[in-house]
Order: structure tokens, then C-alpha cells, then sequence
């Protein structure tokens, strides 16, 4: 009973003494700061995406000041019952900085993101630091982070714009780099047969220009800011290709569905035709466009050709044409221009432009919207259907 006892007067008789001595100081100019000078001196990096709880600091790292000349950053340890940590600035003479006086919103005064759901980020606001929640969107675009380059000797494995290891001739054939869409066989192919020195083949893409004007980020950060899903949905469009990365509260909007049938064109082959049908609806199908923006189908999708001696080359991928009326129809239908690629005549898709990744959709919305394709039945009698989905925002 004695120890506790001496203890609580030990308590009371500091927090008196930092009372008494907040008060004194109070009339003494402490250091002045501004969210500048503080981001600059100790490389706290604005921009950075944060989520709830997150330190602007990063991993294990702490700011002290003085106590001398910072005394009235003792008044948040105060307000938290930090004892532990009253105690140990009296006797150390160092105190914790008080992100309170250089901070606004979401942002504690340890220097600890809160109030914020969803991929936050670090910014300025006049001369304070602040963490936002993200906005309705974010979008940005996919850019090379991990890639080859071909060299006059093998290959360069750059990461962050950095050379990280020169590969030689010999040894492309053992690199382990795999995804959905590559594997070595596909590296050695593009190696050997579609790159000239100074080519490159881009094994991890990162996101950079987001609309918010966060930081650019690698491919190693992707999923853990935005989820694994947008490293999907990044993988299967042409690098450079906006993506959107977070919506929030908002409502999806179905417009009507514009449709047509394949037809028959046996001259140029019913089977093939079907093929080339189906694969434009993969290619397009789940297309996300954010706003103001101008998307491409996807990457990796292939057609096959048919002989046409009116087409340059004396072939072109018949089939994907009654494909393309639907989604052409859909995107006029909703305000948008016509598509890059594609004229307003019954063959629709311009010979030279690949239906998947040469045609592009611009979103002239405030929102995204999504474009879905299908097809119903089978031959020559087979439907082909397009229609836009709306993401509203609730407020």
C-alpha cells in the first residue's frame, strides 16, 4: 500500500511540475514550424497513399525535439495520460514532436493517419499536412516498373527506371519470370524473333498520374494500396491504359442494350468469323473507363485471319465486325464519341487497327462507366450484345 501510495505522489507531483512548467513556458516562442519545413527535414514523403492508423513517418520512426525550446508539445502526452512519457521527456530532455501544430485534417498528433477509409493520402493543405480519404474515384495509368531491355549482349533487368542485373544470351532461357500472359517461352520468343536492341518487355507494370495527385507507386505496392484485383485488370490491358483503382459510394446505372447477329459471310469462313466474334466480346467485355478518359480492349487477345484480297496484306480478322456494331451502337447511344478505329458503315472496324488493343472508347462522363458484351447462341444466327454500365456517385 506504501509503494502505491509513493508512486501516485510521484505521478501527481510531475504532472503538477509539467503544469506548472507548460505554463511558464507558454510565454517563451517555441520553434516555429510549418508542414514544409517539417516534410523536408525529415523526408516525409507527401503523396504517400495511407490507409487508417498508418504513421506519415513510415516504419519505426519517431520524431524528438528539444523540450528546451518545443516545451508545450508536452500538452498532448498530457492529454493521452502518457505518464511513461512525461516522465521520460523531464529526465531525457527530449520530447515527441506535436503533429497538431503542422497538421489539418486526419492527421493525430503522434503524426498517425485517422478518421480515413479507404486508400488515403498524404498532402498539403495551405501550410499544414494533411491525409485525405480518397475521392469518389481514383484512377491512374499502368507504366512500366519491372521490364527487359534488349541489349547487344542479352538482356537488362531494370526495375524503377534502375538496372538491376544484365543477363546474358545464354542465359534468357533460365530467367523465372511467369504471369497469365508470358512464361520463358514467351521472353525467348520475343527475344529471338520481335526485338530490336533497345526493345523492352514488361514483366510488373505500377500506377503513376493519379488523379488525386498521389505519388506514383510500384508494382510491389499496387495490391497492398488498391488489391490484388487491379493487378489483374492491369495485366490484361496495353501498358499506359488508365485504371481505375477505388470507388466509393456510388450506384451502378444499367443503359440499354444495343445488339445484332453474326450473319453469314461464308466467302470469308462462318467458323472463323464466329471465333473472331467472340474473341472482340472478350476483348471488350469488362472494359472500366474512368472519367474523362480513353480506354482500349484488352491486351493478349488474338484473332484470326481470313483471305481478303481487298485488305492490305490480302487478309483481315473477319467476324469481329457485327461485334463492333454492337459496342458502336452502345457508345454513341451514350453520348460518346465515335470509337478511334471505327467508321459508321456496316463494317465498322477500319482495316489497320487491331479490334482489341488499336480501337479506343473515350468516357466523356464525370464518372466511369463499364462496358459489357456478350453473345447468345451459336453460327451464323448468333447475338452479340453491348451495353454501358453507369457508376453513379451517391452524393
Amino acid at each position: 500500500m506504501k509503494s502505491w501510495r509513493r508512486t501516485s505522489i510521484i505521478i501527481v507531483m510531475a504532472l503538477l511540475f509539467a503544469c506548472i512548467l507548460l505554463f511558464a513556458f507558454s510565454f517563451v516562442n517555441s520553434t516555429p514550424y510549418t508542414g514544409q519545413s517539417v516534410a523536408d527535414t525529415y523526408n516525409i514523403s507527401v503523396g504517400q497513399s495511407m490507409f487508417n492508423g498508418d504513421s506519415i513517418l513510415g516504419h519505426n520512426r519517431t520524431i524528438e525535439v528539444p523540450l528546451l525550446n518545443n516545451f508545450g508539445f508536452l500538452s498532448h502526452q498530457l492529454l493521452a495520460l502518457d505518464i511513461q512519457g512525461i516522465l521520460m521527456s523531464l529526465s531525457t530532455g527530449v520530447v515527441p514532436f506535436d503533429f497538431t501544430t503542422v497538421s489539418g485534417e486526419g492527421i493525430d498528433s503522434y503524426g498517425n493517419a485517422e478518421g480515413i477509409d479507404g486508400p488515403g493520402y498524404l498532402t498539403y493543405e495551405g501550410d499544414k499536412l494533411a491525409v485525405k480519404n480518397p475521392d469518389h474515384y481514383v484512377w491512374g495509368y499502368s507504366a512500366p516498373y519491372k521490364l527487359l531491355c534488349k541489349t547487344s549482349t542479352g538482356v537488362d533487368l531494370i526495375e524503377d527506371g534502375v538496372v538491376v542485373q544484365s543477363i546474358p544470351v545464354d542465359q534468357i532461357k533460365n530467367l523465372n519470370f511467369t504471369s497469365d500472359y508470358y512464361n520463358n517461352d514467351t521472353i525467348v520468343n520475343w527475344y529471338n524473333y520481335d526485338a530490336s536492341e533497345g526493345s523492352t518487355f514488361v514483366l510488373e507494370k505500377g500506377m503513376v498520374g493519379f488523379s488525386d495527385g498521389r505519388s506514383d507507386i510500384g508494382s510491389d505496392e499496387v495490391p497492398f494500396v488498391f488489391g490484388q484485383q487491379v493487378v489483374d485488370y492491369a495485366a490484361e490491358y496495353p501498358t499506359g491504359s488508365p485504371i481505375l483503382l477505388y470507388a466509393g459510394n456510388y450506384t451502378e446505372e444499367a443503359g440499354e442494350v444495343y445488339g445484332t447477329s453474326l450473319g453469314s459471310h461464308p466467302e470469308y469462313g462462318d467458323g472463323i468469323r464466329e471465333t473472331n466474334a467472340r474473341q472482340f466480346v472478350e476483348a471488350w467485355n469488362g472494359t472500366i473507363i474512368p472519367p474523362n478518359s480513353t480506354s482500349s480492349g484488352k491486351d493478349y487477345v488474338y484473332f484470326e485471319s481470313a483471305s481478303d484480297a481487298e485488305a492490305p496484306g490480302g487478309s483481315a480478322a473477319h467476324g469481329v465486325c457485327p461485334s463492333a456494331r454492337a459496342l458502336r451502337a452502345a457508345v454513341l447511344a451514350e453520348g460518346f464519341g465515335l470509337p478511334v478505329g471505327m467508321d459508321g458503315s456496316e463494317n465498322a472496324v477500319l482495316f489497320g487497327y487491331n479490334p482489341a488493343s488499336d480501337i479506343t472508347v473515350t468516357n466523356n462522363h464525370d464518372y466511369p462507366v463499364k462496358i459489357i458484351m456478350w453473345t447468345e447462341g451459336s453460327g451464323t444466327g448468333m447475338g452479340i450484345y453491348a451495353q454501358i454500365i453507369r457508376y453513379i456517385p451517391n452524393d
